[in-house]
C-alpha cells in the first residue's frame, strides 16, 4: 500500500525568501475574530528575530486554548517587536468586516515599536500599509513563522476580551464560544434579543427569522 509521504514545514521559507531581497526586517500579520457574532475582531503584529523558530506555534485554530496561552507568552518574550490592534463591532458595522480586519491589522502594525520593511499578510487581500511594503500568503498561518505568531497573539487576546465581557453579559455564554455563532448563542440571541456588542450587520438573517416565526 502506497503511503502519501508528508514533507516538514520550511516555517522561515518566507522570512528568508524576503531577507535575501534584502529586507533585513519582516512582520508577520494576521487577524482573529471575523466570524463571530459578537466582540471586536483583532489583529496582532510580530517581528521574530532571524532564523528564529518557537517550538509550537502553528496556526492558532489548531492549536488548544492551554497551548495559545503558553505560546502567547513565549512569543512576547522572544519577539524584537509585538503589537495587538482591534476594530470595534460599530465599526465592524460601519465599514464591514473586511475594512474593519484592515483597520485593525493597520493598527497592529503602528503598535510596533521597531519599524518593519515588509509585511507578511495571511490571506489574499491586505490593506495599503502606510511606508510599508505587504506581500499575502494565503494560508500564511499555516506555514509562516511570523503569520503563525501574529495568529496566536490576535486569537489570545480576543479570546481573554471575549472571557471579560462574560461577566457583563453572562446569558450569552461568550466564555464558551467567544462570540461565534453556536446554537447556545443563537438560542441566547432569539431569547434575549442583541446586546451591545453584537454586529448588528450580521445578525439581520438571525433576526428576520425569528421575526418570521412569531
Amino acid at each position: 500500500m502506497n503511503q502519501k509521504k508528508v514533507f516538514p514545514i520550511d516555517w522561515l521559507r518566507y522570512e528568508r525568501e524576503y531577507t535575501e531581497k534584502g529586507f533585513s526586517v519582516v512582520c508577520g500579520v494576521d487577524e482573529a475574530g471575523r466570524g463571530p457574532l459578537a466582540g471586536p475582531v483583532f489583529a496582532g503584529a510580530v517581528i521574530l528575530p532571524e532564523g528564529c523558530i518557537i517550538n509550537g506555534v502553528n496556526d492558532s485554530k489548531k492549536l488548544s486554548e492551554k497551548k495559545r496561552e503558553e505560546l502567547y507568552d513565549i512569543i512576547t518574550k522572544t519577539a524584537l517587536s509585538w503589537g495587538i490592534g482591534f476594530a470595534t463591532e460599530q465599526e465592524i458595522d460601519t465599514l464591514n468586516i473586511l475594512q474593519a480586519t484592515f483597520l485593525a491589522m493597520e493598527r497592529a502594525v503602528e503598535k510596533l515599536t521597531l519599524m518593519p520593511q515588509l509585511a507578511l499578510i495571511d490571506g489574499n487581500q491586505a490593506p495599503p500599509m502606510k511606508d510599508i511594503p505587504v506581500r499575502t500568503i494565503v494560508h500564511g498561518d499555516g506555514c509562516c513563522e511570523c503569520i503563525a505568531a501574529a495568529s496566536i497573539l490576535a486569537k489570545v487576546s480576543r479570546d481573554r476580551l471575549m472571557r471579560k465581557l462574560d461577566g457583563i453579559y453572562p446569558e450569552y455564554g461568550f466564555a464558551k464560544h467567544k462570540g461565534y455563532g453556536t446554537k447556545q448563542h443563537r438560542q441566547a440571541l432569539l431569547e434575549y434579543g442583541p446586546c451591545p456588542i453584537h454586529r448588528k450587520t450580521f445578525l439581520k438573517k438571525i433576526l428576520k427569522t425569528s421575526a418570521h416565526e412569531k
